[in-house]
């Protein structure tokens, strides 16, 4: 399936979206009747996985997002984890579930999953929605993962290259010489 020009659909919107259904019902499982997860967002990429996995949980939740990056201007990793923007509420004693666009490196999933370890949540988990295993240069735990991919840079539903594409509706590869 084609997408933009330069661009080859790797995950539809109706993929992404059956996909989203399956995951809220499977994070919904580690989070009985109480215990309303505290959703971490990373934004800017996961906004839009953030909005649409938010409506399919369908229970009681809060939420939070930090701002990271570790990306230079294009589509490297730097492996330098920079805060942009800190959490407004204190994960203390919360059951923290931190919502990933996309896991590459491990780098900046192990780096804010260890932050938020100091900061004494009651539990702590992570769902992204893609995961780039070949790329991984840190371990790093990932309880839910929405889809695998292979190492291709990817855009759209929330993903960008130099803050282009972020609003496709699907996931998209950008071709070699876009």
């Amino acid at each position: 399936m084609m997408g933009s020009p330069g661009l080859s659909v790797l995950l539809t919107a109706s993929e992404i979206d059956r996909r989203i259904d399956e995951l809220a019902v499977e994070v919904n499982r580690h989070y009985p009747p109480g215990r309303d997860p505290h959703l971490v967002a990373v934004l800017k990429g996961s906004v839009v996985f953030l909005a649409d996995f938010m409506r399919a949980l369908g229970r009681p939740l809060t939420m939070d997002l930090i701002t990271l990056s570790s990306y230079d201007a294009g589509t490297r990793s730097t492996g330098v984890v920079r805060v942009l923007k800190d959490l407004q509420e204190d994960p203390a004693g919360r059951d923290v579930l931190i919502v990933e666009d996309i896991v590459d490196s491990g780098c900046t999933l192990a780096w804010l999953r260890s932050t938020l370890k100091g900061r004494r949540p009651r539990s702590l988990r992570s769902v992204a929605l893609l995961d780039k295993p070949t790329r991984r240069q840190t371990a790093v735990a990932l309880e839910h993962v929405g889809f695998t991919i292979g190492d291709r840079f990817v855009v759209g539903y929330g993903l960008d290259l130099d803050e282009r594409y972020r609003e496709l509706p699907y996931v998209a590869v950008l071709d070699q010489d876009t």
